[in-house]
């Protein structure tokens, strides 16, 4: 064993990545990943274009809610950067004088990537639970899924999966219908 204690990363430690990449600190190690692919693109802009109007603004829908695209999240020592996070307006804690948040997300959203999908699921998923996540959907792309998850009692439970063209009307955004075929190009 080694005298030597392993450098845990830190905040500082991002802005040696390259450009062109997202830099997250997950228990204690620094990980880059590559900026997304078109189809992960055309995946998120569908979701912003599906909430951001009724429940962001409001417009058709219940608001009340804060919903961001990629912005840090500060975790404990965890740094995560989700492609979607919502807080509901009550919780949201306002604009921070750093760059990330420190109030956990209500929901988070990761589109997945096959350089991401095993991060998301293996390392970031355990991390939104113990800080009290209570939603996470998981859209797959490639696979053409949503899959969502509900926080109960510390652990993930699958709330219900959805793919291709389904209609959708998932927590914790029930009130309004998602056309899932529009997330997808052929």
């Amino acid at each position: 064993m080694s005298d030597i204690a392993e450098k845990k990363a830190v905040y500082a430690d991002l802005q040696y990545i390259p450009e062109n990449t997202t830099g997250q600190i997950l228990n204690g190690e620094l990980v880059v990943t590559p900026r997304p692919a078109t189809n992960h693109s055309l995946a998120g802009i569908a979701l912003s274009g599906k909430l951001v109007p009724p429940y962001h603004f409001g417009k058709g829908g219940p608001g009340g809610w804060v919903i961001l695209y990629e912005n840090e999240i500060m975790l404990g020592e965890n740094l995560v950067v989700p492609d979607f996070s919502g807080w509901r307006k009550v919780r949201f804690p306002g604009l921070p004088d750093v760059n990330w948040i420190s109030v956990p997300p209500d929901w988070v959203c990761e589109i997945l990537s096959p350089s991401t999908a095993r991060l998301d699921r293996v390392q970031k998923m355990p991390i939104y639970a113990r800080h009290g996540v209570q939603f996470i959907w998981l859209i797959d792309p490639f696979s053409k899924t949503l899959e969502v998850f509900g926080l109960d009692a510390g652990k993930w439970v699958m709330l219900a999966a959805f793919g291709e063209n389904d209609k959708v009307r998932a927590e914790p955004f029930v009130e309004i219908e998602i056309d899932l075929g529009d997330f997808w190009m052929e």
